[in-house]
């Protein structure tokens, strides 16, 4: 989880703890809103990823007034301090680090069956 972390801060230009909460945030709205397997396989994959889930906290603020999606998750981010840029960034990131883990078919599957999210691959 560290390499992944500092290379997703230095790719996205931002604070490293803020991208550990990113990518929680991001695993934890996959874990809810994706396909199961698929989601369950790319976690399983990531040594601490768990734990980062844990760390992004609950959903609470404006987030938690949109209830829910990929504008929730959005909003969370923005909480965090990310621009809509660094989201992207961040987002594509993650999801070439899980290629490489669960393979192109797996990653294309989350990022089909999960709604709102081909925007951000």
């Amino acid at each position: 989880m560290d390499e992944l972390i500092d290379a997703l801060a230095a790719k996205a230009g931002i604070d490293r703890a803020v991208a550990e909460k990113a990518v929680g945030a991001i695993l934890g709205f996959l874990r809810k809103e994706g396909p199961v397997d698929q989601v369950r396989a790319l976690i399983e994959k990531i040594p601490g990823a768990e734990s980062a889930i844990a760390a992004a906290g609950s959903t609470g603020g404006l987030a938690g007034m949109l209830g829910g999606g990929v504008m929730a998750l959005g909003a969370k981010l923005m909480g965090f301090g990310l621009g809509m840029n660094e989201i992207q960034s961040l987002g594509r990131e993650l999801f070439r680090f899980g290629r490489d883990k669960i393979g192109a078919d797996g990653m294309s599957t989350i990022i089909a069956e999960t709604p709102g999210l081909s925007k951000f691959a």
